[in-house]
């Protein structure tokens, strides 16, 4: 176990933090039966509760235009901006999320949530947020050095300031980054390339306060995430769990009391339509079978595992009901294996 860490994961369920939910007190309850709860984002409850949005508040030149739900970057703002970042950056409140930007998240922080095992937060990582906001000219902004550099600080600052509030409410909280733009800094057509990112991040993440951990849903290079210096890494273990564990750094990050979360139960209704928890379960297990070959020993596996959604889900249309069930059936996995092994 990692001293920054403070708990095992012994197939304890969490999940990603975006819902398809409308309502927060049903959100919050969905959140809340799981093993480490975290605070939802409730993208199609208003446009401030979209990740992406949630960290632009005071933020140099970013515009957010409501009524046409988009963000954009302001280059002249951005400059007009500064000093009063400045004067900001000096007060720490400037970096908690505010009510405006979620209600959800006060919601949560209202809660008695010491009893759980740990609880979660959650950001947008800094290098989906430069890929995605554009500026002026539709350039993304990580092409700028100086936005990008405000980035990470900002990003950086903002998930600080979130790990003391949960950590006020249970000593063994933790804030991980939501980063699925990670997987096209290794395209060619990218501009901003994997060792400018490697290097980045690793900064970023040095100046992490609690945990470090990253979450995506894509397919990057596995290698690249593992080297990371990061104690936490939830990734879609449903669609790339086979291709994961292949790798031998997956060897050395377990080792070293880092924590994987297998994201193995799908939310999507047609594949969400085709399992059970019994099958679920048989395919981590074979999973795990790969590293034990590589030599890798089950106990360590289970000890430093969570269980959580493949991914999170907008789309179904059903709106809440797989989401929903995705959360029972993932207990039930859960439970499946520790009787077995725990």
């Amino acid at each position: 176990m990692d001293r920054r860490l403070g708990f095992c994961g012994n197939l304890s369920t969490t999940a990603m933090g975006i819902l398809p939910h409308e309502n927060i007190d049903d959100a919050l309850e969905l959140a809340l039966s799981l093993d480490i709860p975290f605070w939802p984002q409730l993208p199609k409850l208003s446009f401030s509760e979209d990740m992406y949005v949630q960290a632009m508040e005071y933020f140099p030149g970013m515009v957010i235009d409501e009524d046409r739900q988009q963000i954009y970057f302001d280059t002249n703002r951005f400059i007009n901006d500064i000093p009063l970042y400045i004067e900001l950056e000096k007060d720490p409140t400037t970096f908690i999320l505010s009510e405006r930007f979620s209600h959800v998240y006060q919601r949560f922080l209202s809660l008695e949530l010491d009893s759980f095992k740990a609880i979660r937060g959650q950001i947008i990582g800094p290098i989906s947020l430069m890929l995605k906001i554009v500026d002026e000219n539709g350039k993304p902004i990580a092409y700028n050095d100086e936005v990008r550099a405000f980035a990470y600080t900002i990003i950086q600052k903002k998930l600080n300031a979130q790990y003391a509030q949960l950590r006020a409410k249970n000593e063994k909280a933790f804030v991980w980054i939501d980063d699925p733009g990670l997987e096209f800094v290794f395209n060619a057509m990218c501009g901003y390339d994997n060792v400018k990112a490697k290097e980045e991040l690793t900064v970023f993440f040095d100046g992490v306060e609690g945990p470090r951990g990253l979450h995506l849903c894509g397919r990057p290079d596995w290698d690249f995430l593992l080297s990371l210096n990061i104690e936490i890494l939830s990734f879609n273990a449903y669609a790339f769990g086979e291709i994961f564990v292949t790798y031998d750094r997956v060897k050395d990050f377990l080792g070293k009391g880092n924590i994987i979360s297998w994201g193995i139960v799908p939310t999507y209704f047609e594949e969400f339509s085709k399992e059970d928890s019994s099958g679920l379960a048989g395919r981590l297990e074979s999973m795990w079978a790969v590293l034990e070959r590589k030599g890798i020993d089950r106990e360590l596996i289970i000890q430093n595992s969570l269980l959580a959604p493949a991914t999170c889900n907008l789309l179904n249309a059903d709106k809440t009901t797989t989401v929903e069930k995705s959360f029972k059936l993932l207990t039930s996995v859960s439970s499946h294996l520790k009787e077995k092994y725990l």
